[in-house]
């Protein structure tokens, strides 16, 4: 029995597919010439890996017409702008593992745009609606709702994350990219697609928000909240003051006198929790959990923590080492003037005061003699005065 020969690619009909995408893509010209192809008979289709090399099936070119061909094209690449190896690195382990079903979810993020803006795609594509999911997500948010089920896809480690058996050692094959390189080809394709937009002023809607995100990078509400009471936390505790707990060294120079010596004392924290109606428990207690956490790691605990919920009254005062040992209560009316000023009233006085808030609130007319940290929860927070120092939590 003869064995069949293998095919050779068609590095013509190839070539061609991607010129097609190209040029009705002009945005993505770039990062798609940015691509090096490797034929190999091991891909089921075409794949990418991290190093921004394209594995081609010389089957699956012969019998894919060239539309389709450059639809999978921008498919490819699409992976590897959206970060979707690095973003699936910081899956949890377990999803890690179910590398194809991470890229299915992968697919459906890319596809539904891919699909919307009229590219071709071959059948048994992967969309949201596919398994009765709306468009428009992160595949993130897709992976949870995705059922088990065997092996579908599979676009390479540059997708879900997991060598592939048939991709190439790190360095060897064409000239890989490295991680820097590849950071600036994002950069320099969002740049190219806003330019697009300010001329032609068509772009998928996943297209767009992706390059606002590379462009003007949304800073992660955890941080700043958490830098924040850090810089709160570091100005109160820079005030100093003498003890005579712990004499001074420098008082055994001096026979029959002691010396006080300086100590940084940790300060006091009010943390005021609005619990108006208008407030969503899974963001206050995200938030909160951010702020006693981070307290926690600069060493204030204990006594030196009270959590005040609020509304247009004060409800609660506890003193808490956890955010789970708070009970919120309220569910009225919003002034958090109420609550800082019950916070401030407290025979031990607190040096940083955090409002969790929506920010539809009346605010102090005049700087209290603290720190002053608004944590603004949801898109829609108006803005509180200059002097308050602000963090904006999204919903």
């Amino acid at each position: 029995m003869s064995v069949p020969a293998r095919l050779t690619l068609d590095h013509t009909k190839l070539l061609a597919a991607r010129y097609r995408a190209a040029s009705e893509r002009p945005y993505l010209a770039t990062a798609l010439y940015a691509l090096s192809v490797v034929a190999s008979d091991r891909v089921p289709t075409m794949g990418v890996d991290r190093h921004w090399r394209c594995y081609v099936s010389p089957d699956f070119v012969e019998r894919t017409p060239v539309a389709e061909l450059a639809g999978v094209w921008v498919h490819e690449v699409a992976h590897l702008l959206r970060d979707h190896h690095g973003r699936a690195a910081r899956l949890p382990a377990a999803d890690q593992r179910d590398a194809h079903r991470v890229n299915v979810a992968q697919d459906c993020e890319i596809n539904d745009d891919l699909i919307s803006d009229g590219l071709a795609l071959p059948e048994g594509r992967m969309e949201p609606g596919l398994f009765g999911l709306p468009s428009g997500q992160l595949f993130e948010t897709y992976l949870p709702a995705l059922p088990p089920g065997p092996p579908r896809h599979n676009c390479g480690s540059g997708a879900h994350g997991r060598p592939e058996p048939w991709e190439l050692p790190g360095s060897e094959g064409p000239s890989p990219l490295g991680a820097t390189e590849a950071e600036a080809l994002r950069r320099r394709t969002a740049e190219s697609m806003r330019a697009h937009q300010r001329t032609r002023g068509s772009l998928p809607a996943g297209w767009r928000r992706w390059a606002e995100e590379i462009l003007e990078p949304t800073v992660d509400w955890r941080q700043a909240l958490a830098g924040a009471v850090r810089e709160a936390a570091a100005w109160a505790s820079g005030a100093v003051d003498y003890t005579y707990r712990r004499p001074s060294r420098r008082g055994a120079a001096l026979r029959g006198v002691v010396l006080p010596t300086l100590r940084r004392p940790l300060p006091r924290v009010a943390v005021v929790v609005d619990t108006s109606g208008s407030m969503g428990d899974d963001e206050l207690a995200a938030a909160l959990g951010e702020v006693t956490g981070v307290l926690r790691e600069v060493g204030i605990r204990g006594n030196r923590v009270a959590v005040l919920a609020c509304d247009a009254d004060v409800h609660a005062v506890s003193r808490v080492t956890s955010a789970d040992q708070v009970a919120l209560g309220g569910g009225g009316g919003t002034d958090m003037r109420v609550g800082i000023a019950r916070a401030l009233a407290a025979p031990e006085r607190p040096g940083i005061v955090v409002v969790l808030t929506d920010g539809h609130t009346p605010w102090p007319d005049e700087s209290p003699s603290c720190r002053l940290v608004a944590a603004l929860i949801g898109p829609d927070a108006p803005q509180p005065p200059s002097w308050i120092e602000t963090v904006r939590v999204p919903s």
